[in-house]
C-alpha cells in the first residue's frame, strides 16, 4: 500500500472517530481538585454541628448527628419525671430530624407516654474555639408532649438554648 493511501485511509479514520465523539467544552472536564463539586459541598453542611448539648436539667443532654442529605440522627438522654421512672436516666432517640441551612427540627420516640419536639435554629455561641462549652447553640423551642392512658396528648413548651458541649482536643503526643 502507498505511503499516500496509508495518509488518506488513517485521516478518514481520525474524521471518523472525531465525529463520532463530540468535542468536549473546556469547562465542562474534570472539576477542579481545590473546589468540590457543589453536591459534596451541600452534602457536608451542618456536619460540623453535630455533637453534644445540653438539654433541659443540668446533667441531661442531647446528641446531635448530621449525616447526608441534611437528615439528622440522635438521641436524648433525661431524668424521668413520671411516677414509674421519677430520677432515672432515660434515652430517647430521634424519630425524625432534618437540618436545612441552620434551622434545625426533630421529634423524638415516645419513651414511658413522653416525647419531645425541637424547632430552631444552630447558631455560633459565645465559645471562643470547639474546646470551649457554648461554642455552637441550639435556640428555639422544646416540646414536651405526655400521653395519659386515655391517650390525651397534653402539650408543655418552653424557649430553650441549648449549648454544644466542649469537644475534646486529642492528647499531646510525648
Amino acid at each position: 500500500m502507498s505511503k499516500m493511501r496509508q495518509t488518506f485511509i488513517a485521516a478518514i479514520f481520525v474524521a471518523a472517530i472525531s465525529s463520532a465523539c463530540p468535542a468536549q467544552d473546556p469547562k465542562a472536564a474534570a472539576p477542579n481538585a481545590s473546589k468540590p463539586p457543589s453536591g459534596a459541598v451541600d452534602a457536608r453542611l451542618g456536619r460540623e454541628y453535630s455533637g453534644m448539648y445540653s438539654f433541659l436539667q443540668e446533667g441531661e443532654f442531647v446528641q446531635v448527628t448530621v449525616e447526608d442529605d441534611s437528615k439528622v440522627t440522635g438521641f436524648l438522654s433525661r431524668y424521668g419525671d413520671g411516677d414509674s421512672d421519677k430520677g432515672v436516666f432515660l434515652d430517647q432517640y430521634f424519630k425524625s430530624g432534618k437540618l436545612e441551612g441552620n434551622k434545625l427540627i426533630f421529634t423524638t420516640e415516645m419513651v414511658h407516654a413522653v416525647w419531645f419536639e425541637f424547632k430552631g435554629t444552630v447558631e455560633r455561641g459565645e465559645g471562643k474555639t470547639r474546646e470551649d462549652e457554648g461554642f455552637y447553640v441550639l435556640r428555639g423551642t422544646v416540646i414536651e408532649n405526655t400521653s395519659d392512658g386515655a391517650k390525651k396528648v397534653t402539650a408543655h413548651s418552653q424557649e430553650v438554648l441549648l449549648k454544644s458541649f466542649p469537644e475534646e482536643t486529642s492528647p499531646a503526643k510525648k
